[in-house]
C-alpha cells in the first residue's frame, strides 16, 4: 500500500490530496521519421530540427483508447499498491475516445473498479493536468477519497497522412496517475492555474465534417464525421512560448517557490523547441527538463503523465521531488501546476537525485 493510506469513504477531516502512483501504456508498433520520408516529402533531419521528434508509436489491431488507458490505469494502480474496487473515481482526459458518449465507463469495467463513477474528460494537450486538478478539486471537496487520472488519446486515427505539417507530429499512447485524499499539511498539488482562449480556437483543430442528408419527410439533418487535424503551427508556437513562462510563473509564485527550487520541468511533450525555449527563460538546466519527444511525439493527453512514470521507474523522479508542469493545446487552452511526488521509487532502483543547476 501507498504511504498516505486512509479508510475508502471516509475522508471528512482530510483534505489534501497525494499523488501516489503512475503508469504507462504504448502500442507495438514505432514508427521512425525515415518511415514516414516514404509517405509524405520529409526527413529525419528535416522533422528532428523542427520538433525533436525521431519515432512515435501508433496503435494498431487490438489497440485502442480503451486498452491502452485500462493498461495504463493497471500499471498505476499497481504502483500504489492499490485494488481497483478501491478507486472512488475515473477521469479520462481523451480528445479521440473510442465510443462519442464516453470511455472512461469501458476502462471502469475492465478494470473491474466497480464502486467508481467514471467519465471523460476534453481538453486536447490540456487535458491531463485539467483531469488532475478536477479530480483533486472532489478530493478536496470531502465527495472523493481515491482517483484515477488517466490521459489517452490515438489521434492517428484523425491525421492527414499526407500533410507532412501535422502527420510527423502525433503518436499514441497513454499515462495514468492515482490521487487520494491526506492531510492538509501534505498536500501535493502545490498551485495550479487553469486557462482557455476560444478566440484562437482555430488555431488547432479536430473539426466535425458538414455532410448534409436528406431525410425522408422533408427534413435536413448533419451525418456524423470529422475533418482530419488541422494546425497553424506557427502561430500554436508563439502562442505557448508566450503563454506557457506566464502561467508557469504565476503558479511558482503561488506556490511560494523560485525556478531554482524545482527539481524537475515536466511540460506537455509538443515540441523540443518550446521546452527548450520555457526552460532558457526561468534558466533550467537541459538536464532538469523531463524529454521523451525524440521517442513518442505530440501523444497529447498522455504526454505528461507518460513522461511523469518513465522518470519515475528510472528513478529521476524521487519521493518529495517537486514539478513544475505546464500543458497547453487546442482551445486554446493551457494551465500549469507544481506538483509533489510520493509514490514510492521503483522497487530495486538507486535513489537519483535531480541534477543540479
Amino acid at each position: 500500500m501507498s504511504e498516505h493510506t486512509v479508510s475508502p469513504r471516509s475522508p471528512a477531516d482530510l483534505r489534501g490530496v497525494a499523488v501516489v502512483g503512475s503508469g504507462r501504456a504504448l502500442p507495438r508498433t514505432r514508427v521512425s521519421n525515415d518511415d514516414l520520408s516514404a509517405l509524405v516529402d520529409t526527413s529525419d533531419d528535416w522533422i528532428r530540427s523542427r520538433t525533436g521528434i525521431g519515432a512515435r508509436r501508433l496503435a494498431g489491431p487490438g489497440e485502442s483508447v480503451t486498452t491502452m488507458a485500462t493498461e495504463a490505469a493497471r500499471a498505476a494502480l499497481n504502483h500504489a499498491g492499490w485494488d481497483a474496487d478501491q478507486l472512488d473515481l475515473i477521469i479520462l482526459a481523451t480528445s479521440s475516445p473510442d465510443d462519442l458518449f464516453g470511455t472512461a465507463p469501458r476502462v471502469q469495467a475492465a478494470l473491474g473498479a466497480h464502486q467508481a463513477v467514471a467519465f471523460d474528460l476534453t481538453a486536447a494537450c490540456s487535458g491531463f493536468l485539467f483531469a488532475l486538478v478536477t479530480a483533486a478539486q472532489y478530493i478536496r471537496a470531502g465527495s472523493m477519497c481515491r482517483a484515477l487520472v488517466i490521459g489517452a488519446d490515438q489521434l492517428s486515427r484523425w491525421v492527414d497522412w499526407t500533410d507532412r505539417r501535422t502527420c510527423v507530429l502525433f503518436g499514441d499512447g497513454a499515462g495514468a496517475v492515482v490521487l487520494e485524499a491526506c492531510a492538509p499539511d501534505r498536500d501535493d498539488l502545490l498551485a495550479f492555474r487553469l486557462r482557455s482562449d476560444g478566440s484562437r480556437q482555430a488555431c488547432l483543430t479536430l473539426a466535425h465534417r458538414e455532410r448534409l442528408r436528406d431525410v425522408q419527410g422533408g427534413f435536413t439533418t448533419e451525418e456524423g464525421g470529422f475533418h482530419p487535424i488541422a494546425m497553424n503551427g506557427q502561430e500554436v508556437y508563439k502562442f505557448a512560448v508566450r503563454e506557457v513562462p506566464i502561467v508557469l510563473a504565476q503558479v511558482l509564485r503561488d506556490a511560494d517557490l523560485e525556478a531554482r527550487q524545482v527539481d524537475w520541468l515536466l511540460l506537455h511533450q509538443a515540441n523540443q523547441r518550446i521546452l527548450d525555449a520555457v526552460a532558457e527563460r526561468f534558466s533550467v538546466a537541459p538536464e532538469r527538463v523531463l524529454s521523451n519527444l525524440e521517442s513518442y511525439g505530440n501523444t497529447s493527453a498522455a504526454t505528461i503523465p507518460l513522461m511523469l512514470d518513465e522518470a519515475v521507474r528510472d528513478g529521476r523522479v524521487q519521493p518529495g521531488h517537486l514539478l513544475a508542469t505546464s500543458g497547453f493545446g487546442a482551445g486554446l487552452s493551457w494551465g500549469a501546476a507544481v506538483l509533489r511526488w510520493s509514490g514510492p521509487p521503483p522497487s530495486g532502483s538507486a535513489t537519483a537525485e535531480p541534477p543540479s543547476t
